[in-house]
């Protein structure tokens, strides 16, 4: 099994990263580095959260889920976060379910432990909260990117967020979740796909994405991804994007 990283220097995970040496060695007895396999559930709408999980590469996707079945993704966790936000505004019941969409690695750590170094002002509850802020204006500017802009547009930006995350060329990315992500049917999925390979920006083949033109991407991106990276940047202190140039 792989070991957990030993000091907030060696580790991927932006937020452990951030924490004071002394600080992260008294979370060291309570990390448990897992790995994250697709579909793997992380937390069940109105179930027990027994676990907080630290990603450390890959991408969990929270899904609100109606009564026929249907299910939307409304909110995206990678290395810069943690899953799940609910145990910091003090919830033992998941209110979305959550699962990994794009395999990886995690920390985890059990609930209880978790709640108890963010009960008091901490490091690890101010840099969490910072976090929050985050990821509320991601979703938040995810409501308003899939009312007005078209789905070309939130395809790129979704697969540059999930470049950021993966810091490499080529990862997984089923249809299903895509057509998660953009509320829309897989054939629309496969056509927004097929006009960003034939403009030759991506190579998208049997769920596997291949980022070709980096810099084309972003520009056929909607400026969410800007205004989402720039959220991170203001709340976080740092731009969780990474240089692939």
């Amino acid at each position: 099994m792989a070991t957990v990283p030993q000091s907030p220097a060696e580790c991927p995970n932006l937020l452990l990263s951030m924490l004071p040496e002394d600080d992260y060695r008294q979370l060291l007895p309570f990390l448990e580095r897992v790995e994250t396999p697709l579909h793997f559930l992380l937390f069940e709408r109105d179930q027990p959260i027994r676990e907080a999980y630290f990603p450390l590469v890959g991408e969990h996707s929270i899904l609100a889920s109606m009564q026929n079945g249907a299910a939307v993704e409304v909110g995206t966790v990678g290395y810069e976060g943690f899953s799940t936000v609910d145990l910091l505004m003090g919830s033992d019941t998941a209110i979305e379910t959550t699962v990994c969409q794009i395999p990886g690695e995690a920390l985890r750590m059990p609930a209880p432990r978790f709640k108890e170094f963010t009960a008091a002002d901490t490091p690890l509850r101010r840099i969490t909260l910072r976090y929050l802020q985050s990821y509320l204006s991601q979703v938040s500017q995810a409501a308003a990117c899939n009312r007005l802009h078209a789905v070309e547009q939130r395809l790129a930006k979704w697969l540059l967020m999930s470049h950021d995350r993966m810091r490499q060329p080529e990862f997984s990315l089923t249809q299903e979740y895509l057509a998660a992500m953009l509320g829309v049917q897989r054939p629309t999925v496969s056509l927004a796909a097929s006009s960003l390979q034939r403009a030759g920006l991506i190579v998208y083949s049997r769920g596997k994405v291949t980022i070709l033109d980096r810099a084309g991407l972003e520009a056929s991106s909607c400026e969410c991804y800007r205004v989402v990276r720039g959220h991170f940047a203001r709340f976080l202190g740092t731009d969780f994007r990474l240089d692939f140039h």
